[in-house]
Parts: C-alpha cells; sequence; structure tokens
C-alpha cells in the first residue's frame, strides 16, 4: 500500500471513531434518515473533503457529491460511495464502511498528487434504509429524478412527517425535484459500491472479500392485519372461535412450508416475518382478536418473486376463510433485482488475483444504491468486506485490516476505470 492511501485509510479510521459518536444510542448506531444525525455525518464527510481540496456539491435531495476532478472534465465519471444512515441500534459499518473507504482513496490521491484522467465522484446518498420511509434508495433515487410525488408525501415511521418535509428541514428542495442537477446515466462511465457483508459467507469461508454478481429484489408487506374475533379463552369453543393469534400463525407455517419447497427444487429466495405481534393492551387469556405482522420477500428472479406473491395472496385467502378472519395484506413496496456488470467483474477479479488477495462471488440479499445505478444502465459493482456477526444490529464486526484490503482493491479498480484503460 502506498503512502498516501495509508494516510487515507488512518484517516478512515479517524472517522469510523467520529462517526460511533453521531448516533451512538448507548447500545448501537441510530442514525434515521434524514435526521440531524444523518446532517452531521454528511458534514464530517464534507469537512474532510474540503480540507484536502476536493469539490464539493449537494442535490437537491441532499445527497453529497465529492469530486476529484479529472484532465477531461467531459468524459463519464467514475463513481464511487453508499450512505451513512442507519436502521434503529444498528452497527457503525453498513454504509460508512462504502463512504470511507472511497474518501480514503480520494484523500490519498490528493496527498500523492495523482490526477486521473476523468473525474472520479464519491456519493454519499441520503435515506438508503428503508427502516424510516417505505421508499426503497430514497437518495439514489432522487439523485436520477425518480421519485415520485408519492414517494415524497411517504410519512417517516417515528414522527409522521412527509419525505418532503425532512428534505427541507436538511436544506434540500423537493420543489427542484425534476430539474438541473440530475444524474445522466450517458455521463457515468461505473459505479462501484463497497460494502460490509450482511451474511455469514466471507466469515465463514475465512475470505476477507468478495465480489457481488447480483442484489436480490424485493417484495415487502409491512403493515398485514389480521383481524378475528376477540372472546373469552374458557367460554368460547373452538368451533366458535375466529382467532388472529392462529390464523397468523398458519399463514407463517403455510408460507415457510412453501419457501421449503421451493429451496428443495433450487428456486431462490428469502422469506421473512419481521414483526408479529398482538395488542400488547389485551387481555393474555383473551382469544386474540387481531394481530399485526409483515412480510419480506427477497430474490433475483422476479418471476419467482411474482410466483410466490400470488401464491401468499391465495393461501392468505384460504385461511382468511378457514379461520373466519380478515387478512389485509396492507400497502406493498417493491425493489427490482440488479445483475453486476461483467466487464466490472472481470476487471476486478483480475486486479485480485494479481494482488494475491483471496476471495469469492456471492449475490447480495440485501438492496444497496448500486442497484439503482445498474437499473439506470450504469455499469455497476458490488465489493462485499468481511463483516462477523451480520449487520443491523449492534454487534457488526469489521476488521480494519480487512477494510484497507478492500480500500486497496477499490484504489485500483477506481484508478484503472479512471485512467480510461479496460483491462
Amino acid at each position: 500500500m502506498d503512502t498516501g492511501l495509508r494516510h487515507g485509510c488512518e484517516l478512515a479510521r479517524d472517522a469510523f471513531d467520529r462517526l460511533h459518536a453521531i448516533g451512538n444510542d448507548g447500545r448501537g448506531i441510530t442514525r434515521p434518515s434524514y435526521s440531524a444525525a444523518e446532517d452531521q455525518a454528511h458534514a464530517l464527510v464534507e469537512r474532510i473533503a474540503s480540507e484536502h481540496g476536493l469539490l464539493v456539491r449537494r442535490d437537491w435531495a441532499g445527497n453529497l457529491y465529492v469530486t476529484l476532478p479529472g484532465r477531461d472534465r467531459n468524459l463519464p465519471a467514475v463513481m464511487t460511495g453508499s450512505h451513512l444512515d442507519s436502521v434503529p441500534c444498528g452497527g457503525n459499518f453498513d454504509g460508512a464502511a462504502g463512504v470511507l473507504a472511497a474518501v480514503a482513496v480520494l484523500t490519498g490521491w490528493t496527498r500523492t498528487g495523482f490526477v486521473p484522467d476523468r473525474d472520479v465522484t464519491l456519493i454519499v446518498t441520503r435515506a438508503e434504509e428503508s427502516a424510516w420511509f417505505p421508499v426503497s434508495y430514497i437518495g439514489s433515487k432522487a439523485a436520477f429524478g425518480l421519485l415520485t410525488d408519492a414517494d415524497l408525501a411517504a410519512r417517516r415511521v417515528d414522527d409522521d412527517e412527509s419525505l418532503a418535509e425532512h428534505i427541507r428541514a436538511a436544506g434540500g428542495n423537493p420543489d427542484r425535484k425534476d430539474g438541473p442537477g440530475l444524474l445522466n446515466p450517458a455521463q457515468i462511465d461505473s459505479f462501484v459500491e463497497l460494502h460490509i457483508e450482511q451474511g455469514p459467507v466471507l466469515e465463514g469461508t475465512n475470505l476477507p472479500v468478495g465480489l457481488v454478481t447480483g442484489i436480490c429484489g424485493s417484495v415487502r408487506y409491512r403493515s398485514i392485519v389480521i383481524t378475528g374475533r376477540a372472546a373469552h379463552s374458557g367460554a368460547t369453543p373452538r368451533a366458535f372461535r375466529s382467532d388472529a393469534a392462529i390464523a397468523a400463525a398458519r399463514l407463517m407455517v403455510a408460507l415457510d412450508d412453501l419457501w421449503g419447497h421451493l429451496d428443495a427444487t433450487g428456486e431462490v429466495m428469502t422469506l421473512t416475518f419481521g414483526v408479529c405481534r398482538t395488542d400488547a393492551s389485551a387481555n393474555f387469556s383473551a382469544v386474540a382478536g387481531q394481530v399485526e405482522m409483515s412480510l419480506d420477500m427477497r430474490s433475483r428472479d422476479i418471476a419467482l418473486l411474482q410466483r410466490v406473491e400470488n401464491d401468499v395472496r391465495r393461501i392468505a385467502a384460504e385461511i382468511a376463510d378457514r379461520h373466519g378472519v380478515a387478512v389485509d395484506l396492507g400497502a406493498r413496496t417493491s425493489s427490482m433485482p440488479a445483475v453486476m456488470d461483467p466487464a466490472l467483474l472481470g476487471q476486478t477479479e483480475e486486479l485480485a488475483k494479481s494482488a494475491g488477495l483471496p476471495f469469492c462471488q456471492l449475490p447480495s440479499g440485501a438492496g444497496h444504491d448500486a442497484a439503482t445505478f445498474a437499473g439506470q444502465g450504469v455499469p455497476a459493482l458490488m465489493i462485499f468486506v468481511r463483516n462477523a456477526n451480520g449487520s443491523h444490529n449492534p454487534d457488526e464486526s469489521m476488521d480494519f485490516a480487512d477494510f484497507a484490503v478492500a480500500t486497496g482493491l477499490l484504489e485500483k479498480l477506481l484508478r484503472l476505470r479512471s485512467e480510461g484503460r479496460r483491462a
């Protein structure tokens, strides 16, 4: 590792510590989308960039762009980046690793005087985590002008204020969502996102990095309500019950059985019930009159997602009829799968091999901003960094040595793309 990148990685190490103090909730990291904590995290990156002579701008939604100008600024730019918001009580590396790896690369280049042939731009997106608003990839969609009026009317789960209101509070201007300053896919050479792995593959195979082949799409029902009839537990025989809790259990088991069948036949997806609750104020011994639950389905196969969604509706109707309950699936949200660019993947493989860096290919079950770029026709790739204990929890455990190795690979790829060479 050259002195410039070494300096950049040390700067990133310090920035991780400073980010930890922003949004630390005593157990983990809580930096809500469009919150004061997310504002402070963006300001930290902007301050570092300005101190190193990098160009800084923001768009209408508050996305931050940090650019090292190239010799020919008319050439399509190389882009990289990630996000700085977190889920409630999350970890300090999800999103931040990709932002600070890019900071390490760009500040390292300025330190050594490297000037790329084309612009290299870090984008720090707002509101990537859809835990706060029922909209996927808010920041990257905003960057391309893809947010709708309905998206802007979506309300944050904790304060019930609209996305538009939050953008204004952060200094943005929703009235300019279709105006100048939007990203043009034709003016982007490529997009590379470094991110911690959110599953166990790299840890389990003892590999520091992984190269992502594709990003799963999703179908989500965040607010399913099953309504039965509350009743006295001792005075209501089974034949006279409309038990919402039993109906919810039947629905979960039926859908899990469906997933098991698909898994056995080699069709790859995930199906998760993240929320399942009765009324906390109800009598503990009463027949449950209502259950609230959620359903998250993911796959890289959009046809499979559509087929399973049809099965969900059919099974829900059958269970409603069998148990005398109403099943309201509620609002539906979704995101499209994305395939990573084969040429970028091949280049990165060659760079890793030449550096003697062990790696594997793997899909991403989680969504990422890279999917938005790929969906706009921009060649995109993700580099995963080994991370113990999963993600979206306070125990994320990325070893800094792995971060430095992955950042070195990112630097090689960004340099290759920025010099206009296509290995």
